[in-house]
């Protein structure tokens, strides 16, 4: 015999709220996109000392050939960002003015194979950091922060403007 339709209990009620939740597309962009906006909240948020320190150090030159300190300047980073900011996959990596001299011109950070480069004069830079090339050229900024959708340019006091 069927059951009937309008005489529901709350349990079974909670369970097709739930199930229909779980897969209603509207529920899950809104999601997504509350996330997104955390995110970028989060990462307007003012650096830390420590983390402008860390990265002052690619321009030292010492790096090139000390994992330990290539460690520290990554671990530095992975300290910066909340735990719950998953920057894996959207930070591409980082871009700077170098100042060892003719013929560098910039350095670049990837953050997830930790490797350092510094690039000659006209040279293109790799994986989409070259949108900050100019960035960083023009001054005012101590490094650009690359991500997939944006540059954030960060100051020397840690302030971060977020350039689309």
């Amino acid at each position: 015999m069927p059951k009937p339709l309008l005489n529901t209990t709350k349990e079974q009620n909670q369970e097709t709220f739930i199930l229909s939740a779980s897969i209603n597309p509207a529920k899950n962009e809104e999601n997504e996109q509350m996330k997104i906006m955390q995110q970028d909240r989060l990462l307007r948020k003012k650096r830390s000392k420590k983390y402008m320190d860390a990265l002052h150090q690619l321009d030292a030159g010492g790096h090139l050939h000390n994992q330990e300190k290539i460690n520290d300047i990554l671990n530095a980073i992975k300290s910066e960002f909340d735990e719950d900011l998953e920057i894996n996959g959207i930070l591409l990596g980082y871009v700077s003015i170098c100042y060892l001299g003719k013929p560098y011109e910039v350095h670049t950070l990837n953050p997830i194979g930790g490797i350092i480069e510094h690039y000659k004069v006209g040279q293109p830079l790799p994986n989409g950091l070259e949108k900050a090339r100019g960035l960083a050229l023009r001054g005012g900024y101590e490094f650009i922060e690359v991500y997939t959708d944006c540059c954030r340019a960060v100051d020397a006091f840690g302030n971060v403007s977020v350039i689309r």
